[in-house]
């Protein structure tokens, strides 16, 4: 189980205060599937929160301590019904390991103004894998893109 100290855990409750359930536990219980649900659920968002329907408060307690033990989850809060985990995300791991240069990914432009003296306008665009940033500022494509030789028939 994570442990977290008090102001960690007073940041993560305030962090989750405007959060949704995502998880539903009903009446049969921590399933195999709800298991994994919370688990998918902690690795894509760190931080989630679970409501169990159900009126045993001893239940309750004993299904946040088994959730926190079996996927190694951090105990953030308990109120009524809904139960507060946290768990490192995964996914943001698995970003940082790949490889760079696939997919998308952020470019800030920066254009001076064409009179020299007003500011130069900044702009952020999201380039896709095969796009470029010339010294101008514009975007090309590093590759043209490849046209059907059946389209090119029928024109």
């Amino acid at each position: 189980m994570l442990n977290l100290t008090p102001a960690e855990r007073s940041v993560l409750r305030a962090e989750a205060h405007g959060l949704k359930p995502i998880v539903m536990i009903g009446e049969a219980g921590l399933t195999p599937a709800v298991m994994k649900e919370i688990e998918l659920g902690l690795d894509s968002h760190g931080l989630i929160k679970v409501r169990v329907f159900g009126d045993d408060r001893e239940a309750r307690i004993e299904m946040y301590e088994t959730i926190c033990a079996e996927l190694d989850a951090a105990p953030v809060q308990h109120i009524g019904k809904l139960l507060v985990l946290y768990r490192p995300k995964k996914e943001a791991e698995k970003a940082r390991s790949g490889k760079a240069g696939k997919g998308m990914r952020m470019v800030t432009i920066v254009k001076p103004s064409a009179s020299g003296t007003k500011k130069p306008t900044i702009s952020k665009v999201m380039l896709k894998g095969n796009e470029r940033v010339t010294t101008g500022g514009t975007i090309k494509r590093a590759k043209k893109r490849q046209t059907s030789s059946k389209k090119s028939a029928l024109s």
